[in-house]
């Protein structure tokens, strides 16, 4: 039976602003840096093809199952959980997975939002020639010297949350969508722009070649990688899609909008890599992986090769746009709910949760420096211990809240939502929301949800958790 249901928070006016928003929530730094690296370390067309298998088979249906809830419910991700489940006769508590998620969004909001930051003050040393001609000894000591600089770090920080906090709080058409009708178009035109300078460096072909160059040896060495990147870059596993979903309109294809979210998140990523390695190249450097790309290496590519100022100013614009995107998606979950649970202002209850968050964030920020010998997690001789001061070994505070919600809470929460959908929530009610004409198609999506995805979320877990 389909619902009607209306949203307290508002609407996308169309299916295609879904689209904008849930590919502004997954396109983010990883999509700039680490895929493109990823795929040119594990065998590149190889690694790019078990990646798209991947994210059919994992990816997709987690983003689908997030979708068809908050569509269904027209409520935040908390309150959608609780009144489906309810609905389906289950207990109310399969709502603790979405109170579990919403927290880890705003975890990830609090150090996001400080490593973001740090392409403000990129954007102003860019564009001010901090970079010309200097080499990576220089360009090291200049990135070493922006982390550790508290202050520098919670100017930046509190800019880019006030940023987030500003979208947010003008509500879901005034503020998401106005934002993201300009924000998404103007990151591709930007990208775009790199790759047609990308072409003029003369290392094109060098840099094509390092990304897709077919090594067969390498699959199995990037199976793990590639699963575990398409269950990540989707942004599943918070609620963000789920309450994005909430705003879709009803008439629009969960599958079709799905399967384009999933497209052009890709295609963002093979542009990055294909506009980004022929400029590393051009400037005689090696591509490496991680903040030293974007912030020592590309600063060093720029500064060396002709219009590198310019087009290193675009590219650090491009890096705040996909991570401001991202960031509005980690907020909109718990101000969803509290705006439902409470009746209060958006913007009083932005204001909070944004304040809060940049609270935590500043743990982050000491992190780097004055609070870096506080070790969190460690096991020394005498047994273990939560806390210590200049420990060896254990993790500082960005790592530790790093960990928790990468490695457990999102694989954990990805799990709980497509096992909802896939066996709490009815067949009838799956297949309604979904709206399929092929009952192939359906029946693929049903049990992808129910099997497939599920044992791939627990492989990744599993291996990632080995790893330490």
């Amino acid at each position: 039976m389909t619902r009607n249901a209306i949203s307290l928070n508002g609407s996308w006016t169309s299916r295609w602003v879904f689209i904008l928003a849930a590919t502004g929530s997954a396109v983010g730094l990883g999509n700039i840096w680490k895929f493109p690296y990823m795929t040119g370390m594990y065998g590149g067309g190889a690694f790019v093809m078990m990646y798209l298998v991947c994210i059919v088979l994992v990816g997709m249906p987690i983003m689908i199952a997030e979708t068809l809830i908050g569509r269904r419910a027209r409520m935040s991700p908390v309150n959608a959980m609780r009144s489906l489940a309810v609905e389906a006769g289950a207990s109310s508590r399969f709502a603790w997975p979405a109170l579990v998620g919403m927290v880890a969004a705003l975890l990830i909001l609090s150090f996001y939002s400080v490593i973001a930051g740090w392409s403000l003050d990129y954007i102003l040393g860019m564009g001010t020639g901090r970079f010309q001609s200097v080499d990576a000894n220089a360009a090291g000591a200049l990135f070493a010297g922006l982390t550790a600089d508290p202050w520098r770090l919670t100017i930046w920080h509190t800019l880019f949350m006030a940023l987030t906090g500003f979208v947010i709080a003008r509500g879901v058409v005034a503020g998401l969508e106005k934002s993201l009708r300009v924000m998404m178009p103007l990151l591709f035109v930007l990208l775009l722009m790199l790759l047609g300078y990308s072409v003029t460096t003369g290392h094109f072909m060098q840099g094509f070649h390092f990304l897709f160059n077919f090594q067969p040896d390498k699959v199995l060495d990037g199976l793990l990688a590639a699963m575990g990147h398409a269950f990540f870059t989707l942004s599943v596993g918070v609620g963000s899609i789920m309450v994005y979903g909430s705003y879709m309109p009803r008439q629009a294809s969960i599958g079709a909008t799905v399967l384009t979210v999933g497209i052009l998140d890709t295609l963002v990523a093979l542009t990055a890599g294909m506009a980004l390695f022929p400029i590393v190249f051009a400037g005689g450097l090696e591509p490496g992986a991680g903040p030293g790309l974007m912030f020592v290496t590309l600063p060093v590519a720029f500064g060396s090769i002709p219009f590198g100022q310019v087009m290193g100013t675009v590219f650090f614009v491009l890096v705040l746009i996909a991570a401001w995107t991202s960031s509005i998606s980690m907020l909109e979950p718990a101000v969803a709910y509290l705006v439902e649970r409470t009746g209060r202002s958006r913007v009083a209850i932005t204001t909070v949760l944004a304040m809060l968050c940049w609270l935590v964030g500043m743990g982050t920020v000491l992190s780097f420096n004055v609070g870096a010998p506080a070790k969190f997690f460690v096991f020394a001789e005498d047994g273990f211990h939560f806390f210590q001061w200049g420990a060896e070994g254990g993790r500082n505070f960005f790592d530790s809240i790093d960990y928790l919600t990468s490695r457990i809470l999102l694989p954990l929460g990805g799990l709980a939502f497509v096992l909802f959908a896939g066996w709490v929530l009815t067949r009838d009610t799956v297949r309604d929301e979904l709206n399929m004409r092929s009952p192939l198609a359906f029946t693929l999506v049903y049990w992808s949800m129910r099997v497939v995805a599920p044992v791939g979320v627990l492989v990744v877990f599993v291996a990632e958790l080995a790893k330490q």
